[in-house]
C-alpha cells in the first residue's frame, strides 16, 4: 500500500483539504491499482470513517464526493448533513472548485454492497457495473446540479481514488475564544457601544466602509446592527441575492438606539459589492476616494470609471469626520475555500490601499452557520467549532489579516424575531470596530492638529 501513490498533485490536494476543512487525507483505494470493483472497494473502505472519493476522467474534470459516515454495507441510507459532491477541475482544465452540499440528509449516501460509492437517489454513483465508470441524475432531490458542471458528461473514468479523512470532529471541548451567552451579556455590549463616544470632539462618530463581493451579506449586515438595536428584525438597507451587486449607491446609514433614540456614535458606510470580473462591481480605484471622504452620500457608482472632482457632491477638502476609521470586509465564511483568486487578489489590494492610509480593517466572516450544522440550533457554539476556526484560519491566510481581526456574525435573514445569541456576535463585531476606529484616531498625523480637541 505504501507504493500506491495519489494522483492529485500538490496544489489539488490543498484544494481539496479546503473543501473538506481538514488537515491530512490518507489514501485507502485506487482503482487502477485495485481494481475497479464494487467488491474490492468495500472491503478496503468500509469501517474507515470519514471519505471523500475522487474521480477523473478523459476530459480533464476532477470531481467527487464526501461522506462524514462510514461505509459498513448496510444496504440503508446513511442520514449525513456534512455530505457533499464537489469539483476541483472543470473543462478548461484549470482549478475551478465547485461545492454542492446535500439537500436531503437522510438519502445522502446509499450504503449498499452491491454498489460502489453512491450518493443520494443515484445523484452519482461511481464504479457503476463494477466498471471505471460513472452514473449520475442530477434530477432527483438529493443534490442540486447540472451534469455538465460537475463532469462535463464524461462518464468513463481514467482514474478512482478513495481517501480517508482525518481530523473532521466538529466540536472542541473548551472555546477558543470566550464569550458570554446570556441575555445580560447582551445589554451590556449594548449599553457600552450607547455610551461610546469617540475622545475626539471634532469626530462625534466613527465611520465603517462595509466591503465584500456581492451576496456576502454587507447590507445585510447593516440591517442586522440595526435590528438588535431596534428590538425586531427590520430592513432599512437594500439586500438581496442576485449575480450583480444589489447596492448601485453609495449609502451612509445611522444606527438608532431604538426607533425614536439617539444616533449610535457609528455610521456605516455601503458600496457595490467588488465581483471577480474587471470593469464590473466596485473598481478598486474608487476605494481611496471612499477612504480620503470625498464621495458623498448617495452618489451612483459606475463602475467604468471613477469618481472626479467635478463630479456633483464631491467633497473638495474633506475633514476628519468625513474620512472612514475602519475598514469591515464581509466575507461568505462558508465560500472561503472557493473564493476566487482573482477577487481574493481585489481584497488584498484594498487592504494594502487602506494600510497606505492607516485605516485599520477587521473581517466579517458571515453564515456560519452553513459552515457547521451544529451552529443551525445554537449559534453559541461558534467559539467550539473546528469548520468555523478552520474558516477562519483560512480566511487569515488568503487575506493576509491577523486571526485577531477577524470576527464571525450571523446576518438575521429567514428569522421573524431577533436572538439574543445572535445579537450578541453582532454586537462583538460592532464594539470590534470601534476599538479599531479609535485606533486610527491613534494614529492621526500632527497635519490634523488645528481639527483636534479632546473631550474635557
Amino acid at each position: 500500500m505504501a507504493a500506491v501513490k495519489s494522483h492529485l498533485t500538490k496544489q489539488e490536494e490543498v484544494l481539496l483539504l479546503r473543501l473538506l476543512g481538514s488537515k491530512h487525507i490518507s489514501l485507502l483505494y485506487k482503482g487502477s491499482v485495485h481494481g475497479f470493483n464494487i467488491n474490492t472497494f468495500h472491503y478496503i473502505c468500509n469501517l474507515q470513517g470519514p471519505t471523500v472519493v475522487v474521480a477523473y476522467n478523459a476530459s480533464g474534470y476532477i470531481f467527487g464526493g464526501f461522506t462524514a459516515q462510514s461505509y459498513s454495507s448496510s444496504g440503508a441510507y446513511l442520514n449525513d448533513e456534512k455530505a457533499f459532491l464537489f469539483r476541483l477541475k472543470g473543462k478548461e482544465n484549470g482549478s475551478s472548485p465547485l461545492k454542492i452540499p446535500v439537500k436531503t440528509a437522510q438519502q445522502a449516501v446509499y450504503d449498499n454492497s452491491e454498489h460502489g460509492p453512491y450518493f443520494g437517489a443515484g445523484s452519482l454513483v461511481l464504479l457503476s457495473e463494477n466498471k471505471a465508470a460513472v452514473a449520475t441524475n442530477p434530477d432527483v432531490a438529493s443534490y442540486t446540479f447540472q451534469a455538465e458542471d460537475l463532469h462535463g458528461n464524461d462518464l468513463v473514468l481514467t482514474e478512482c481514488e478513495v481517501y480517508r479523512v482525518e481530523d473532521v470532529g466538529d466540536i472542541m471541548e473548551m472555546p477558543w475564544r470566550k464569550v458570554g451567552w446570556t441575555p445580560g451579556e447582551r445589554e451590556k455590549l449594548m449599553d457600552e457601544i450607547r455610551s461610546y463616544k469617540p475622545y475626539l470632539s471634532t469626530v462625534p462618530e466613527f465611520r465603517v466602509l462595509i466591503l465584500g463581493p456581492i451576496g456576502a451579506g454587507k447590507s445585510s449586515f447593516f440591517n442586522s446592527v440595526n435590528s438588535t438595536f431596534r428590538g425586531y428584525v427590520t430592513n432599512q438597507a437594500i439586500a438581496g441575492s442576485d449575480s450583480t451587486s444589489v447596492t448601485m449607491q453609495y449609502r451612509t446609514y445611522q444606527v438608532k438606539n431604538g426607533r425614536d433614540g439617539k444616533p449610535l456614535p457609528i455610521v456605516f458606510c455601503d458600496t457595490m459589492g467588488l465581483e471577480e470580473k474587471q470593469g464590473a462591481g466596485l473598481e478598486i480605484e474608487e476605494v481611496p476616494n471612499i477612504l480620503k471622504g470625498h464621495v458623498p452620500d448617495r452618489y451612483q457608482f459606475n463602475p467604468s470609471s471613477i469618481i472626479h472632482p467635478n463630479a456633483p457632491g464631491y467633497i473638495r477638502n474633506p475633514t476628519l469626520k468625513d474620512q472612514i476609521h475602519c475598514v469591515a470586509f464581509v466575507i461568505d465564511g462558508s465560500k472561503v475555500e472557493i473564493l476566487p483568486e482573482n477577487l481574493a487578489a481585489k481584497l488584498r489590494e484594498i487592504r494594502r490601499k487602506a494600510n497606505l492610509l492607516g485605516v485599520p480593517q477587521l473581517v466579517l466572516l458571515t453564515k456560519v452557520d452553513e459552515i457547521c450544522s451544529c451552529l443551525e440550533n445554537d449559534i453559541s457554539y461558534v467559539y467550539k467549532s473546528k469548520p468555523v476556526e478552520k474558516q477562519m484560519q483560512l480566511t487569515a491566510e488568503r487575506l493576509g489579516i491577523p486571526l485577531s481581526q477577524i470576527v464571525p456574525v450571523k446576518n438575521y435573514s429567514s428569522e421573524l424575531d431577533i436572538k439574543f445569541e445572535v445579537d450578541i456576535l453582532i454586537l462583538v463585531a460592532v464594539r470590534q470596530m470601534l476599538r479599531l476606529a479609535e485606533s486610527f484616531l491613534d494614529n492621526v498625523p500632527f497635519d490634523y492638529s488645528s481639527e483636534l480637541e479632546l473631550y474635557k
